[in-house]
């Protein structure tokens, strides 16, 4: 009588079993190379609280505003924070294949996407508390907001999908360039630049007649419109941009907009950094 053979069984990849095991280990990983220091987290605000605190009142009392503007500065200031914020996330990404252990990483048996969504995970933390911070100095100082429930789920919703939208860009960007010097050079055009034409210091229909078409392409314009409209409980930012009677059916086809931008910028960041990851 023999004995029976027993059957071989192949372990299933921990990838399979579990998916969020990984992907937490490694924006575990991304957030102790990041924000090791409260320095790292402090430094990026130092800027839009610049504006929301000292340029916003300054501008109010130059032209000869009402309060309000200083809520629509303030607003403003999350359009430039959010862009800064990602596209510095994106020099770790440079750091970690020059110097750091991306090729170990990318040797493992787990998805290269899975590396760009920790990083995700990271600078979406980051931001968020960014925000949060910003908003609590901004109402100390005495800036009124006009907050209802529907209103927050709109501003949470948008300003989600444009840090996403963003942080796709910095992958793309970070996958493209071969130094951080190109890279850096390369953030003011794309952080900077569209902030000023965004409707962040001023309605977008004071612009000549087509850089306001301009402005009603970018997507950073359809997000401080429904910043605007979630904080503040004002639809003229997304009347400068659709013309319609309808509030909701403007909000949501700005929502489409910026939806759009997060999901095709972020395929982009994950395609690009799967095929250019070794190099």
């Amino acid at each position: 009588m023999t004995a029976a053979t027993p059957e071989l069984v192949t372990p299933l990849p921990a990838i399979a079993r579990d998916p969020f095991r990984p992907l937490a280990t490694l924006a575990h990983r991304r957030f102790q190379l990041s924000a090791r220091t409260p320095r790292e987290l402090v430094v990026p605000l130092l800027t839009p609280i610049l504006f929301a605190l000292v340029i916003a009142p300054a501008l109010k009392q130059a032209l000869h505003t009402s309060t309000a503007y200083e809520a629509f500065v303030a607003t403003g200031t999350i359009g430039l924070l959010i862009p800064l914020n990602t596209m510095f996330a994106g020099i770790s990404v440079l750091v970690d294949r020059e110097s750091g252990a991306q090729r170990e990483l990318l040797a493992a048996p787990i998805p290269r996407a899975l590396l760009v969504l920790a990083n995700l995970i990271v600078a979406f933390a980051v931001t968020a508390l960014q925000i949060a911070v910003l908003l609590a100095v901004a109402r100390a100082r005495g800036i009124h907001f006009d907050v209802t429930t529907t209103g927050l789920v709109w501003f949470i919703v948008a300003g989600s999908m444009f840090t996403v939208g963003m942080y796709g860009a910095a992958e793309t960007l970070a996958a493209r360039v071969p130094r951080t010097e190109e890279y850096i050079g390369r953030v003011p055009a794309i952080a900077i630049v569209p902030w000023f034409l965004a409707g962040s210091l001023f309605p977008i229909n004071a612009l000549p007649g087509f850089l306001t078409w301009v402005a009603r392409l970018l997507p950073l314009t359809h997000t401080l419109a429904l910043v605007r409209y979630g904080l503040l409980n004002d639809p003229s930012s997304l009347d400068n941009i659709w013309g319609m009677h309808n509030t909701t059916t403007m909000a949501a086809l700005s929502l489409i907009v910026v939806a759009a931008f997060a999901v095709l910028l972020t395929t982009a960041g994950i395609r690009v950094f799967s095929r250019t990851a070794v190099r």
